[in-house]
């Protein structure tokens, strides 16, 4: 069984304006994110400044945000490093945790062969018993989990299941659905092509459209499994000029500005990342506004 289908939200982490974590604000996100449908919270990850918390504010978010979310829908860790030894610490403490799966990165910077690929998320994902989803990103971390490679994990360890595919590579996403024969559950990691990915065999997003657009998100998902496949056309359409403008800027930046422009009052980002340049911040408060959210 997938550990989930429909839109899981990737979800920020909530700063106090002295950079601290600001875990009363990360509890009224979940729940609003709970409230508004979506489908897994997905702590720790790109969007939730994993790559500036300390190991221990890591699993601290991780704890936390297993705690709020009591079992109501799947919590997915973000527990990939570029060093497997840290990679697998962080696996094990999102277990113990009580978090549902671990959301793995390919390591960055090393530039690992497939080979090496392979060893390192066999390493981590026999440490653990939750499921394991692989997370091909290349446009971060220079390295392409190739098609076969990721086949060839999911056939051959038992709780490696999926991949949340970010490489927009949609010809290699096909080889891999046809390689993979139902073996590979694919996650969208781009909310402008969930509906292409979906019509592929895909079981659904890992979305930073959520934290701003929850229920519509969610929405996407459902209405495509139900078979209104117009209606999930419509609204990916429709929420095209949003998402452009939530990536104007590297992310999480954005959307830390559009959940404060809502009110959110999520903080600041973490250097090196920087506050959203004015001129972009206009024209992404003009697509919230075209969007009905402001």
């Amino acid at each position: 069984m997938s550990v989930f289908e429909g839109a899981g939200v990737a979800l920020i982490t909530p700063m106090k304006p002295n950079g601290e974590v600001n875990y009363e604000k990360l509890e009224e996100i979940i729940e609003e994110q709970i409230a508004g449908g979506t489908d897994a919270i997905v702590a720790c990850g790109t969007t939730g400044e994993a790559s500036t918390l300390t190991h221990e504010e890591h699993l601290d978010v991780i704890r936390f945000t297993c705690k709020v979310t009591a079992g109501r829908i799947p919590v997915v860790a973000g527990t990939g490093s570029n060093c497997t030894q840290t990679a697998i610490y962080l696996s094990q403490e999102a277990e113990k945790a009580g978090a549902d799966a671990v959301l793995v990165v390919s390591p960055y910077y090393n530039k690992a062969t497939q080979n090496g690929l392979i060893a390192h998320f066999t390493a981590v994902a026999n440490s653990i018993t939750i499921p394991v989803i692989l997370y091909n990103i290349p446009g971060r971390t220079r390295v392409t989990i190739q098609p076969q490679t990721i086949v060839t994990l999911c056939k051959n360890v038992e709780n490696i299941v999926g991949v949340k595919e970010a490489s927009g590579n949609f010809s290699s996403i096909a080889t891999l659905m046809s390689l993979a024969d139902g073996c590979v559950d694919v996650y969208s990691g781009n909310d402008d092509q969930i509906v292409p990915l979906l019509a592929l065999g895909g079981k659904g997003v890992i979305s930073v459209l959520s934290n701003v657009a929850p229920r519509q998100t969610h929405e996407i998902c459902t209405s495509y499994f139900a078979g209104d496949v117009k209606k999930s056309m419509e609204m990916q359409i429709q929420a095209i000029p949003l998402i452009t403008e939530l990536f104007r800027e590297v992310n999480p930046i954005p959307v830390k500005a559009a959940m404060n422009l809502m009110g959110k009052e999520v903080g600041p980002l973490r250097m090196p990342l920087t506050e959203m340049e004015p001129q972009n911040q206009a024209l992404l408060k003009k697509a919230m506004e075209e969007y009905g959210l402001l």
